[in-house]
């Protein structure tokens, strides 16, 4: 009888474990991250970029978790809806890719990309892994959301030791999952900057600024296009 209720809460803890896991990662997507990771730090040391990647990791698993569990509460406490961090998620996106755009390319620079010249302390390197690295990079609106929705779904579901442990442990473990998968992509993205060389990190940073300008513009597109249909919903049955 122990057995049988040890295998059901397994089985239980699996299928909420696996369903935030496919919901997070094809938003996350770390592996497609690390384009945005190296044209941010094509100018920092190898060790600054291992640096970056822990933080970036730890920040993430912070900034999910805290959206799991409380990002709903916080947004109903400020009266903040979702379109409204998407639009607003967009926007800090789109900024930064506009600034990628237009810096200066590493090649006009005196020195050269095989020597880093970004001499950051740690506090430095530390403001930078969250922002933009972590938000709104690395986690952005759309992640956010997800994690939000995804809380809500496994708090609203089960009873007893299934909703108040189970759930929340298989969500927790996921999301420390998917931190680590995004430490192991940006841990070993120094070895892609290596095969680029000079030329190619020019060419790489400018596609991968103009890709994540498109992400953050239609991020903001979905949630103007959201508020659109929830300003219609309020205004229709009114007439």
């Amino acid at each position: 009888m122990v057995s049988e209720s040890f295998m059901q809460l397994l089985t239980i803890f699996i299928t909420k474990f696996l369903f935030v896991m496919a919901a997070l990662l094809p938003i996350m997507n770390p592996p497609g991250l690390v384009p945005i990771f190296i044209s941010m730090t094509a100018r920092n040391t190898p060790q600054q970029r291992r640096y970056l990647a822990r933080r970036i990791a730890m920040y993430c698993a912070l900034l999910l978790l805290g959206s799991m569990f409380t990002g709903g509460y916080v947004l109903s406490f400020f009266g903040v809806s979702l379109p409204v961090v998407q639009l607003s998620g967009g926007l800090l996106i789109t900024f930064a890719a506009w600034r990628m755009l237009n810096d200066a390319p590493p090649e006009s620079s005196p020195t050269s990309t095989d020597q880093p010249i970004q001499a950051e302390n740690h506090d430095a390197l530390k403001q930078r892994a969250f922002y933009p690295l972590t938000f709104p990079l690395t986690v952005g609106p759309g992640s956010i959301s997800v994690a939000i929705t995804m809380g809500a779904s496994l708090t609203d579901t089960g009873k007893g030791i299934v909703k108040y442990a189970i759930s929340p442990l298989a969500g927790g473990c996921a999301v420390l999952v998917c931190s680590v998968l995004v430490y192991l992509c940006y841990r070993h993205a120094d070895k892609l900057l290596r095969y680029l060389g000079q030329t190619g990190s020019v060419v790489f940073l400018r596609l991968s600024a103009f890709i994540l300008l498109c992400l953050g513009v239609q991020i903001m597109w979905d949630g103007f296009g959201a508020l659109i249909v929830q300003l219609a919903q309020d205004v229709l049955p009114h007439k």
